[in-house]
């Protein structure tokens, strides 16, 4: 029986395989406990090859922190832009906070080593934030335009909207218990959402 040679793969899928074994590296271990042999091996490929896609261990995270934050502010706001009314926020949370098991590994990248590196929250703010926050600018002044959400400033209800999904995103760490059920999750992301669109204080 003849085994068929396995296809080389593209640089493109090989850049990608680093990626995803530093994210979980990275995640498990942090970025200061993960040499850059264990990424290589992780991904399957040589240290050398590892130079070659990525100038040094920083870049990688950088990379990854990235891309993790496009697609996670990528999804929301695709959802966001779908609701069926401009009142469905917690709606747009559940499902957010739902999935959030299967991204537990970027969203810990993501949210807890960009603290320890300003070159990182720098790329992320330059890149990443503004792009996003612009998108939601849109999005809440086409509301207040309609007369659905009061006159404010929409840039600012786009920026409390954004670090409000932050927090309700990595809630299963912070203002949550570990193992939350989805009923809880569904009462945070009410509880979210209600103080979002009508405020905290008693109505006269």
């Amino acid at each position: 029986m003849r085994i068929l040679n396995r296809p080389p793969q593209s640089e493109t899928e090989t850049r990608q395989r680093i990626l995803q074994a530093a994210q979980h590296l990275f995640a498990t271990r942090g970025y200061d406990g993960t040499t850059t042999r264990d990424l290589a091996s992780a991904a399957g490929v040589a240290e050398g090859t590892l130079f070659r896609h990525f100038e040094n261990k920083k870049a990688i995270l950088i990379e990854v922190a990235t891309q993790g934050w496009i697609e996670i502010l990528t999804d929301l706001l695709t959802e966001l832009s779908e609701m069926g009314s401009y009142k469905a926020v917690a709606q747009v949370m559940r499902r957010r906070m739902l999935r959030m098991h299967e991204n537990a590994d970027m969203m810990k990248v993501c949210f807890m080593e960009a603290q320890f590196h300003p070159e990182l929250r720098d790329r992320i703010q330059s890149e990443v934030i503004i792009k996003m926050t612009d998108v939601a600018e849109a999005f809440f002044q086409t509301a207040m335009d309609r007369g659905i959400y009061r006159r404010t400033n929409p840039k600012i209800v786009a920026q409390v909207f954004l670090g409000m999904f932050a927090v309700a995103g990595f809630s299963h760490e912070t203002i949550m218990e570990p193992g939350a059920s989805p009923k809880q999750m569904q009462e945070m992301a009410e509880g979210l959402a209600d103080i979002f669109l009508n405020g905290v204080l008693a109505k006269d």
